[in-house]
């Protein structure tokens, strides 16, 4: 029969399968290992002519004013509950509402009137006599009810604050966004949770 050569054929290319080399382990022993990096060349450094012509300013130009930059600062509890931004102009409070009132309300807790009394304390220690207080809600609801609510509540933290300082010396500028100007996404509740707000700001002194 002519199936035996076949088949002998078959058993000597299984074997060479078989009988490959593998590929080199990993340090590890977790699987195929990478091959080593090459170290690339550093670059000679450039030589830099300095009575080169297209270094100096045309003739006639000049240097604008230094200013300074504004840098911003910004500190976030890991529950995001609490947020502080500092500027070289500006403070800004900003607190969840979750942490200020409850569902669908403007009544100011204990819990809130305590971080409220930490913000009177800066707005004290930075002479500040202008402070406004901005009410923002997440993109639920109609419009006009986000715009009542968040103006509500700015009002709920004013009369807190005004309370809390006990001045007549400061203006306080009060408002309600709605859904206006929001800082996260609507589309997840994580980010509306972030966009249901009151922001306090006021100038600093440098302090």
């Amino acid at each position: 029969m002519t199936t035996t050569p076949r088949l002998a054929l078959a058993g000597a290319l299984l074997l060479c399968v078989l009988t490959l080399p593998a590929a080199p382990a990993a340090a590890d022993g977790t699987g195929p290992g990478e091959p080593p990096l090459t170290e690339p060349t550093a670059a000679a450094p450039v030589d830099v002519d300095p009575t080169d012509p297209d270094l100096k300013l045309p003739e006639g130009a000049t240097l604008a004013e230094a200013k300074v930059l504004d840098i911003k600062l910004v500190v976030e509890e890991q529950s995001g509950d609490e947020r502080r931004e500092d500027t070289n102009a500006d403070v800004t409070f900003a607190l969840q509402s979750e942490v200020l009132f409850g569902k669908d309300s403007a009544s100011v807790g204990e819990e809130a009137k305590i971080r409220i009394a930490a913000i009177a304390e800066e707005i004290r220690k930075q002479r500040a006599t202008r402070v406004r207080v901005f009410g923002f809600t997440d993109s639920l609801g109609t419009t006009t009810h986000g715009v009542a609510l968040s103006k509500r509540r700015a009002n709920a933290v004013q009369a807190v604050l005004d309370q809390d300082l006990n001045t007549p010396s400061i203006t306080f500028d009060v408002r309600g966004y709605g859904e206006q100007y929001p800082i996260a996404d609507n589309a997840t509740e994580a980010g509306r949770k972030k966009n249901r707000r009151v922001e306090v700001s006021f100038p600093r002194t440098g302090q």
